[in-house]
């Protein structure tokens, strides 16, 4: 007699084992109808599981994040099972949730077309209509392997092949098609529902290496219902007209070459944007108290094997062995250099808090696959700073960081801002005392912000507890960017040290902050968040100076001198063309201001304004508008 414990503290007691189905029916009709899965004593499993003693269980429908993942999973699997209903002898491999949606990877000798894409969804609502009955077996791990070489699905045999032989194998089947899965899966492929659209197809490697064979990769989308999924369609259209590298073309900011994968290629206006970020954050930084500091972009491998990088991010980093053997990394990372001048010199507990920033270059090996623009580099720039403190100036460092990340974030038009706190993992090094202070330190933090947070239970790193900071933008897009790590690892590996008030020598903490993450990512983020249409004071190239003709070039260079001299960025155009033309031209490339000058503006010593986004002029006089447009000019630095 099973007793169950709902989340709510209720207790349901049932006279034989249960299953999820009818729990939920037993709370109500409702919930039964929308139940998608449960976890049973914290474990997610199948609404179909047996129940067999005391539990305690929870309910996801698909307003849970859990249902709704769920859900895409399955959605996934009739994605596989559509495609070989329509293709006999097309191969599956994988096909996992990711954000928003989900992809199968299929091995076919045959490219997908759109109409493909077509047929694949209508046969899904088919299947979707068959309401097939999901059910789960388990298997040995040589039946599973010896039943898919059998039916001719070597990637699935390869992949059961890596599991540990020991180690039983769960199949799940929708009908009479199967599929190697952990799940948990839906009771029945009519809970999907048909609020679900594949959106393209694209190339993809098998497990991600280059010399594999290339497989072809179908994405979609599924949702709870067609009204979130209709909004989710109008946010993807919306996002192919704000994505980066088309604007990116547009408004001549950056590019990227085969010759260096991974690696930008910044124009003027994108090095100005760039730049801009950096003096910004500068001026932050040293108003926050950070000496910044420089460290060098190739270290010898030994420092890396002692920091413990070597071991787990060896693969990603660039190596170069030199004329004497020596094997050197470009750095991945910039903690270990910035411990390197942390010991220089004899550290006091006086010295501590000591914040060090650092604007360092980072390489890290990417497939090219996984290459996205701006969005997914292999060398970028972190707006790194390390903080070295005592076990007691924790909790007040970071405060003070949370408040510095969602000050600068508001400054760029981010206010929506989601905090995810994620506390000690099972693996990890430390004092468990100091990982109590650690982690009390970032939730007063976070608690203290106001702002909504999540819990990510067990996945902080190996070294400490952290935040990681969610921005959203303004079409509803998530955006993981700063983070906030607490180190008790790094400085003892590295032989840091500071001289305690009793005289004794003592490992500081390291508190490891980033506000933007990569300033790359960054800008790709904020090119897409304003669709171009920068804030004034950030704007790339904030004017150009249109003269009606060639007669009124000198007036022209007159206005282009005054706003240059108080600081605006601004460019002439004195090319052979109609006016009309420029003002287009300069419009797609998103100019907040067109300042246009002809034979009145030369009487009156004004100037005609024409801002992005308005067909509107107002005409200024000369002065008046350098004034003002000046005071829009200063980074909000209070």
């Amino acid at each position: 007699m099973p007793k169950i414990k709902l989340s709510d503290g209720k207790l349901i007691n049932f006279e034989t084992n249960v299953n999820g189905l009818q729990v939920s029916q037993k709370i109500s009709k409702s919930l039964f109808e929308q139940a998608m899965v449960m976890s049973v004593d914290g474990e997610l499993k199948d609404l179909t599981s047996e129940i067999n003693k005391d539990s305690e269980i929870k309910i996801f429908t698909a307003k849970d994040k859990e249902g709704l993942e769920v859900l895409r999973h399955d959605t996934a699997h009739i994605l596989a099972m559509a495609v070989q209903e329509l293709y006999p002898g097309t191969q599956v491999t994988i096909g996992p949730v990711i954000e928003n949606g989900f992809y199968y990877d299929f091995s076919r000798k045959d490219p997908f077309t759109e109409d493909d894409l077509k047929k694949i969804e209508l046969r899904m609502k088919k299947i979707v209509d068959r309401d097939e009955i999901t059910r789960k077996e388990i298997w040995k791990r040589d039946k599973a392997i010896k039943h898919f070489k059998k039916i001719g699905e070597k990637y699935k045999a390869e992949i059961i092949e890596s599991i540990p032989a020991d180690e039983d194998i769960s199949i799940y089947y929708h009908g009479d098609w199967n599929d190697l899965c952990r799940g948990p899966h839906l009771p029945s492929t009519g809970k999907i529902g048909k609020a679900f659209k594949l959106t393209k197809v694209s190339g993809a490697y098998w497990r991600g290496n280059s010399n594999n064979e290339m497989l072809q990769r179908i994405y979609g989308t599924s949702w709870s219902n067609q009204k979130d999924l209709d909004l989710y369609l109008q946010r993807l259209e919306e996002a192919e007209k704000r994505d980066h590298r088309k604007l990116g073309k547009e408004m001549d900011l950056f590019h990227f070459r085969e010759e260096s994968p991974g690696s930008v290629f910044w124009h003027s206006k994108g090095w100005s944007l760039f730049q801009k970020l950096i003096d910004y954050m500068r001026a932050k930084q040293k108003k926050a108290g950070y000496n910044e500091i420089n460290t060098p972009e190739l270290l010898d491998r030994s420092l890396w094997e002692k920091s413990g990088h070597w071991d787990k991010f060896g693969d990603l980093m660039f190596t170069s062995i030199t004329p004497d053997d020596k094997v050197f990394a470009i750095k991945p990372m910039n903690c270990p250099g910035c411990v390197q001048v942390f010991n220089q010199g004899l550290k006091s507990y006086r010295d501590l808090p000591l914040k060090l920033s650092e604007f360092g270059k980072v390489h890290r090996y990417e497939s090219s696959g996984a290459l996205h623009g701006l969005l997914r580099v292999r060398a970028f720039t972190q707006d790194d700073a390390h903080i070295f403190c005592t076990e007691d100036q924790i909790t007040d460092e970071c405060l003070s960081v949370t408040n510095l990340i969602l000050e600068i974030y508001k400054d760029l038009g981010f206010t929506n801002v989601l905090l995810q706190f994620s506390d000690r993992p099972q693996k990890r090094v430390g004092d468990d005392r100091i990982w109590d202070k650690a982690e009390s330190a970032l939730l007063k933090a976070i608690k203290q912000s106001k702002l909504k947070y999540e819990i990510n239970k067990g996945e902080g790193a190996f070294y400490g507890p952290k935040i990681d900071f969610v921005l959203r933008d303004s079409i509803e897009r998530d955006w993981q960017c700063g983070t906030l790590q607490v180190d008790l690892n790094l400085p003892s590996r590295l032989d840091a040290s500071y001289v305690a008030s009793d005289g004794s020598k003592k490992v500081p903490v390291m508190l490891h902050r980033a506000l933007f993450g990569s300033l790359e990512r960054f800008i790709g983020i904020l090119i897409e968040h304003y669709a171009g249409k920068f804030p004034f004071w950030l704007s790339p190239l904030q004017a150009v100076v249109l003269p009606i003709s060639e007669d009124f070039d000198e007036y022209a260079k007159k206005i282009y001198e005054e706003f240059t001299k108080v600081g605006i960025n601004c460019a002439m155009d004195l090319k052979n063309h109609k006016l009309n033309y420029k003002i287009r031209e300069h419009s797609l490339a998103k100019i907040p201001l067109l300042l246009i000058c002809g034979k009145k503006e030369v009487d009156t010593n004004s100037i005609t304004i024409r801002r992005l986004g308005s067909v509107k002029q107002e005409t200024m006089d000369l002065k008046e508008s350098i004034k003002k447009f000046s005071s829009l000019n200063a980074a909000p630095l209070n």
